[in-house]
C-alpha cells in the first residue's frame, strides 16, 4: 500500500528536495507550504510519478493549519509521515540589537508552527499504531553560536522536541528522526540577511557546502529503515565543515 507523506515548507530549499526524493520512492505527497504558485508547480511536476496534493497556508497560524488540514479529502487523512521542515532564521544580530519581530517569527515557525501540526497528526498515528515524525534540527540547535542567539534556541527547542517526542511517541509504534543539518546552501541566508543576495552568497564562499538533496537523501534514509530500526538522531556536515562556525575555506 502506498504511504503518504506531509511535508511542510515544500515550496522551496530542503522541503522541496524531500519531495522529489519521495515521490521517486514512490510516496504519496501532501505539499504545504505560504508560496501556492510554487506549490502547484511542485504538484505538476511530480504528477507522472506519484499522487500529489498542495496545501497552501502559513504554518504559523494555528487556524489556518487546522483549516487546510480540515480541507484534505477522506483518502488524504491517514497520514504516514510527517516531516516538519518549515521555519528559517531572521537577522543576525547580538541579542541586545536583535529586533523582536525577527524573534517572533522564528519561534512561531520553527517551534510553535512544529507543535501545530504534530499536535493535529499524531492523533490518528496513534489510532493507527504507526507513524514516522521527522524534524528539521540544526548543527545550530547543538553549538549556540554570536549572533544567531534565538535561532539557536529555536534549534535546540526542536531537538529537545525531537527527543520529548520519541519518549512519549514510541509506545504508540510512532518513530521519530531528529536531522541536524550544517551548511546547506539554499534560501535560509537570503531570507536572514533580508533580501541581500551578496551578504547571503558570502556564507558559502570558499567551500561546497551541502545541498537540499543531500538532506533529502538523509530523510529518505531515515525513514525507509525496518520496522524495528529507529534512526534517531543525525547531524549532517559539509565535509568542509567541522562545527557550526568551523569552516574550512579555500
Amino acid at each position: 500500500m502506498t504511504r503518504i507523506a506531509l511535508i511542510t515548507g515544500a515550496s522551496s530549499g530542503i522541503g522541496k528536495a524531500t519531495a522529489e526524493a519521495f515521490a521517486t520512492a514512490g510516496y504519496d505527497l501532501i505539499l504545504c507550504g505560504r508560496r501556492e504558485d510554487r506549490l502547484e508547480q511542485l504538484v505538476t511536476s511530480l504528477s507522472s510519478r506519484v499522487r500529489s496534493i498542495a496545501l497552501s497556508f502559513d504554518i504559523r497560524s494555528r487556524k489556518a493549519m487546522a483549516h487546510a488540514l480540515d480541507s484534505l479529502p477522506a483518502n488524504w487523512r491517514n497520514i504516514d509521515i510527517l516531516v516538519n521542515n518549515a521555519g528559517n532564521a531572521h537577522g543576525y544580530d547580538p541579542v541586545n540589537a536583535g529586533d523582536p519581530d525577527d524573534w517572533d517569527a522564528m519561534m512561531d515557525s520553527n517551534v510553535k508552527g512544529l507543535l501545530y501540526i504534530t499536535r493535529a497528526l499524531t492523533p490518528g498515528m496513534i489510532e493507527r499504531g504507526k507513524g514516522h515524525i521527522v524534524n528539521i534540527s540544526s548543527i545550530a540547535g547543538k553549538e549556540t553560536y554570536a549572533n544567531g542567539t534565538v535561532y539557536c534556541a529555536s534549534k535546540a527547542a526542536v531537538e529537545a522536541l525531537s527527543e520529548g517526542m520519541r519518549l512519549d511517541l514510541t509506545q504508540h509504534g510512532i518513530k521519530v528522526t531528529n536531522i541536524a543539518p550544517g551548511a546547506v546552501e539554499t534560501e535560509f541566508s537570503v531570507v536572514r540577511f533580508k533580501g541581500d543576495e551578496d551578504r547571503a552568497g558570502k556564507v558559502y564562499e570558499g567551500f561546497e557546502p551541502l545541498r537540499a538533496e543531500d538532506i533529502a537523501r538523509t530523510i529518505l534514509f531515515a525513514v525507509s529503515a525496518p520496522d524495528h530500526v529507529t534512526i534517531a538522531d543525525i547531524t549532517i556536515l559539509a565535509a568542509a565543515q567541522a562545527s557550526a562556525t568551523s569552516i574550512h575555506r579555500k
